[in-house]
């Protein structure tokens, strides 16, 4: 484990903001197994139960708001990181229509306070800001979006994070310009975005695949709201191995890849929520469900793909598990938690990096 990415992470001191919540929770997940020292700053998990608490991890951490300047500021200069991987956010939809000043206030001067208290810090080499696809100004075109296309979004999250997005870029320009990379500063910026991801461990509120598991949990019939919107689906561990690979990219110096990247599933895996709940309940066959279209709700984008083909070319990155292979192991996990208090990700990792050593894949040589 610890040979993969090339052993950059082993000893490694990474800094990793929202490490409390789904994605933060794989990500520390994943780095102490590569021998890395993680410190994490975050919120208490926002749910119960929590993948995070579930998994045991001991990790350095603070728990605060990325709202608070001062305290973020002393947490990453005590510490003094190599790397510093942002995933801290209010990361629903339909909740940024019910909190927006709470949304914009986490997305983007969180956002701000982190990469300016960055300023100055010798250690830190690396900075990896994790946002959405949903960043994009989306005219649901049936094209997958490309890095260099317009910033946007129709409800507050999509919008704050696209000026997430416009923060680093701007950021990137001032103050950790490629052209004083080494003369004036030593850190390399980008921002990544990936689509719907799913997997073992998410218990948040409006999203389809917790909605159903808890559902199921309690016997009950999940309601499908928009079973015709189109998705592009991947497990939670595919836009994680682009995260590392980037960020060990960049703890190599190679100032070509801090930019923004792309990481998502091919236009095949792009499937309506009606399709995903079938396969769903292929592998969880107490799954019940009844589609009950609601044209009340809050605005949701219907589709909205990805353009990867930077991140395929340049980085050589690649999905390892497709479509059937993501939903029957999601399904599984809980299925697992829920019947027999199994907590399998650790198990789900290694499946993932056996298999992208079969696949071959850059990262896992």
């Amino acid at each position: 484990m610890k040979n993969l990415f090339s052993g950059i992470y082993k000893d490694k001191r990474v800094f990793l903001t929202g490490h409390t919540g789904f994605k933060g929770s794989w990500m520390a997940l994943w780095l102490k197994q590569l021998g890395a020292e993680v410190y994490g700053y975050s919120l208490e998990p926002a749910y119960s139960p929590s993948h995070y608490k579930l998994l045991g991890l001991e990790v350095n951490e603070t728990i605060d708001d990325i709202r608070n300047y001062d305290r973020l500021s002393s947490a990453i200069k005590s510490f003094s990181p190599d790397i510093i991987i942002h995933m801290a956010a209010q990361p629903l939809v339909r909740l940024s229509y019910r909190e927006p000043v709470e949304t914009f206030e986490t997305n983007v001067m969180g956002t701000v306070n982190l990469l300016n208290a960055c300023r100055g810090i010798d250690s830190i080499k690396a900075i990896v800001n994790i946002t959405t696809d949903k960043c994009y100004e989306n005219r649901e075109w049936v094209w997958g979006y490309r890095e260099n296309d317009p910033m946007g979004g129709h409800d507050p999250y999509s919008a704050s994070k696209g000026c997430a997005e416009l923060v680093t870029s701007a950021y990137r320009n001032s103050f950790f310009n490629l052209e004083k990379y080494g003369k004036e500063h030593n850190i390399l910026l980008s921002s990544v975005r990936a689509g719907n991801v799913i997997g073992g461990g998410d218990w948040s509120e409006d999203r389809l695949i917790p909605d159903i598991m808890k559902a199921t949990n309690r016997g009950e019939e999940v309601i499908i709201r928009s079973p015709e919107s189109t998705r592009p689906w991947q497990h939670v561990l595919e836009p994680l191995s682009g995260y590392l690979m980037l960020g060990q990219k960049l703890l190599e110096e190679k100032k070509e890849f801090a930019e923004a990247w792309n990481f998502g599933p091919t236009d095949e895996e792009a499937i309506t929520v009606h399709r995903v709940v079938e396969s769903i309940k292929k592998s969880w066959t107490k799954v019940s469900y009844k589609l009950q279209p609601d044209s009340s709700n809050p605005h949701e984008a219907n589709l909205l793909k990805l353009d990867c083909s930077k991140a395929h070319m340049k980085l050589k990155w690649k999905g390892i598990w497709d479509t059937a292979e993501t939903f029957e192991k999601t399904a599984v996990w809980y299925r697992e938690y829920y019947e027999n208090k199994k907590i399998i990700s650790e198990e789900h990792l290694n499946k993932y990096i056996h298999d992208a050593k079969n696949h071959k894949v850059l990262w896992a040589d």
